[in-house]
């Protein structure tokens, strides 16, 4: 098969554009996080701003996957998209992404049997310049080494339709779900700690009919899977709930991130 490759649409903006800056970035970051005793998780939701922003945050949440090295060979990575008007799910015919880090083989086994779910399609255009799902590639070469990518963006969509993709993919310990998602946008800081309190309770509740857009811009993937988790009987844990006024700006207009733990 002939290579086709997503570059990097937002090296040198949301992330470093220089392999070793950006490395050192993602190594500072998770060299001040603690893993989580226990087992390591089958999945996480972890946010996808800008790193000065929310990379403290998913550090928090990427650490826990030091420890299974070697061990996860498969990472369906999901998130919103942001530019393009979406419904369904949108896979990617790119048989590489790439990042300052090096190329992440797509895997080729696994989008044609996505392709084959009624809400499933392939849309480069929604994949070519979104931030949601790029900005999470750099921690997952330096945590986990080599590993196979399945890159969906989420759009309008049930949450019983992302339990159908997910269950397609779910396999064994060999594979990771990543979610990714910011939390409330654009409120002063004491309002949005307040909104974001409500929204982890009901991550960690699983409680995905009161999870809306204002809440979380990830709430499609975010809900697929807890409606998926409800169903498995896995456990939400949040490890880190800050906002941008905590890592990087100001106290007038935050993001808020959260970082989560499935097992």
């Amino acid at each position: 098969m002939k290579q086709q490759i997503r570059p990097a649409a937002v090296a040198g903006t949301f992330y470093p554009a220089d392999a070793h800056e950006l490395r050192d970035m993602v190594q500072s970051y998770l060299s001040q996080s603690k893993p989580q005793s226990g087992k390591a998780p089958k999945a996480i939701i972890a946010p996808h701003a800008g790193y000065i922003y929310s990379g403290p945050v998913a550090a928090s949440a990427y650490i826990n996957l030091k420890s299974v090295q070697g061990k996860i060979s498969k990472v369906v990575l999901l998130g919103p998209s942001h530019r393009v008007p979406l419904r369904g799910i949108a896979t990617s015919t790119a048989t590489h992404f790439s990042t300052p880090l090096g190329l992440i083989p797509v895997d080729q086994e696994s989008i044609p049997r996505l392709n084959e779910l009624t809400v499933v399609r392939s849309n480069d255009e929604a994949h070519a310049l979104e931030h949601s799902l790029e900005v999470h590639l750099p921690f997952l070469q330096q945590v986990l080494g080599e590993f196979t990518l399945v890159p969906l963006l989420v759009g309008q969509v049930s949450p019983e339709d992302v339990d159908r993709a997910l269950s397609l993919l779910w396999n064994g310990p060999e594979t990771l779900i990543v979610i990714s998602s910011d939390l409330s946008h654009y409120h002063d800081y004491e309002t949005a700690k307040q909104l974001d309190r409500q929204t982890s309770q009901a991550i960690e509740s699983l409680d995905y009919k009161n999870i809306h857009y204002e809440n979380a811009c990830g709430r499609d993937p975010l809900n697929g899977l807890l409606y998926l988790a409800q169903r498995f009987g896995l456990h939400a844990t949040n490890i880190d709930l800050r906002n941008s006024g905590d890592t990087a700006g100001t106290h007038d207009k935050v993001v808020g991130y959260g970082a989560y733990l499935f097992q």
